[in-house]
């Protein structure tokens, strides 16, 4: 499902260093750092976006920016892929030009979750105008697919843990980018902390994972948005 994406590095932010010291990571597992996309206007208005391509909005360009320049100052990484959907995508883009990784690789499994019949519906209207599709949403059981098409969170569950275990065995020892969406991130947590939940996943939080392989999964650091502090108050959330 990941195709790759290339294109001529265009001169990086004045802040951006250009990925920092490559420094080893042990040989047996994978380093992760998965990056929810910056915000869109359907972020800011409550309004469901699920698969539809919605790009980022001013705000969300500041965000993937501050995040672009937070990576480029760490260790340095391998390789950047993303979600095949606007907002992630170039999300990305700004992380691989700030790093001097020159390619990005899309893959459509590391889309959001499929919403059906809640697409472009405002959140605080679901249950009106929508309800059979809003009790599908609220629904406990896992497998309970979302009508028009939508996804179970066991299909979203077992579509992203996928495309991170494809990462893993191209990438051994190495620190990989994955930037995508806030409902897949919650089910690659789910995956790496053996069934627990997921606070809210913040635009453009940080969120690292080591894979040692396809069966063990850890959590290094979870929800970091320290690279937003001050750039709009409310830890970067606009």
């Amino acid at each position: 499902m990941a195709d790759l994406t290339s294109r001529d590095l265009t001169s990086p932010q004045p802040d951006c260093d250009g990925g920092g010291e490559i420094e080893a990571v042990a040989p047996d597992y994978t380093e992760i750092i998965v990056i929810r996309h910056g915000e869109t206007e359907w972020n800011a208005d409550r309004r469901i976006q699920g698969q539809i391509d919605v790009d980022l909005n001013d705000v969300g360009r500041k965000q993937a920016a501050a995040v672009a320049v937070r990576i480029s100052k760490e260790s340095k990484i391998s390789a950047v892929y993303s979600s095949d959907l606007k907002r992630a995508y170039h999300t990305a883009e700004m992380i691989a030009n700030c790093c001097g990784v020159i390619e990005v690789f899309k893959d459509q499994d590391l889309r959001e979750r499929h919403m059906g019949d809640l697409h472009g519906v405002l959140f605080h209207e679901a249950a009106k105008t929508r309800p059979e599709a809003h009790k599908a949403f609220l629904s406990r059981s896992r497998d309970q697919e979302i009508p028009v098409g939508g996804e179970s969170l066991n299909q979203l569950y077992e579509r992203c843990t996928s495309a991170l275990e494809r990462i893993v065995k191209k990438h051994r020892g190495e620190r990989v980018v994955v930037v995508t969406h806030g409902a897949t991130i919650e089910e690659l947590h789910r995956r790496g902390s053996n069934g627990m939940s997921a606070e809210n996943v913040l635009n453009t939080s940080v969120n690292v994972f080591h894979l040692f392989d396809e069966h063990k999964w850890s959590i290094k650091s979870w929800g970091d948005v320290s690279h937003l502090d001050g750039l709009f108050g409310n830890n970067g959330q606009a």
